[in-house]
């Protein structure tokens, strides 16, 4: 039983749904809202970390300062068109993308959305864990392993599944802190 592709496949369920939650806005300024806001540079979809330097030099703002000044209209073209929410400010020379504080509802309503990806996430290690036992029913049917290597091989699956069930729900439990108390 090959239990090394199946934490593999767990591991990526996890560090896809913790960059899901990077996207979150939580009130305070996050460069990652940007990573799926792409820009037609000279005919490429290219992320706008690689055409310009992003910083946040307070915790509500972020300033984008394109190495090439000729694509600052497209940047806020990308920014208005993307679904993060805000309206890019321009002054010719950076964009300032100022966050509001989040009101009480908001957050309530932000909770609830990363509540339901953590849902899916744990989803996904299930159907991960279906996979490995599946394979491993059919090992035992083909000869390849007997009844109890089934039922060690289900046991560990089931351990491996609750090990990462349980890394969702810190990182779940860590992001409506930070979406609470800001």
């Amino acid at each position: 039983m090959d239990y090394k592709s199946l934490e593999e496949k767990m591991d990526k369920t996890i560090s896809v749904f913790s960059e899901k939650l990077a996207e979150v806005r939580a009130g305070r300024a996050n460069p990652a809202i940007l990573n799926k806001v792409k820009i037609d540079y000279y005919g490429t979809q290219t992320p706008i970390n690689q055409v310009a330097a992003i910083s946040v030099p307070e915790a509500r703002l972020i300033v984008i300062q394109p190495w090439d000044a000729s694509v600052l209209k497209e940047i806020e073209r990308a920014i208005l068109a993307s679904d993060i929410g805000i309206n890019p400010n321009n002054d010719g020379k950076v964009i300032r993308l100022a966050f509001p504080e989040l009101n009480e509802e908001r957050r309530k309503e932000l909770v609830k959305d990363i509540r339901k990806m953590g849902e899916e996430a744990k989803v996904a290690v299930r159907n991960v864990r279906r996979e490995g036992i599946d394979k491993a029913k059919q090992e035992q049917k083909d000869g390849e392993m007997t009844e109890d290597d089934l039922k060690h091989a289900e046991n560990e699956i089931q351990k491996m599944t609750d090990k990462y069930i349980e890394e969702v729900d810190k990182v779940l439990e860590k992001k409506e802190k930070e979406v609470m108390s800001v």
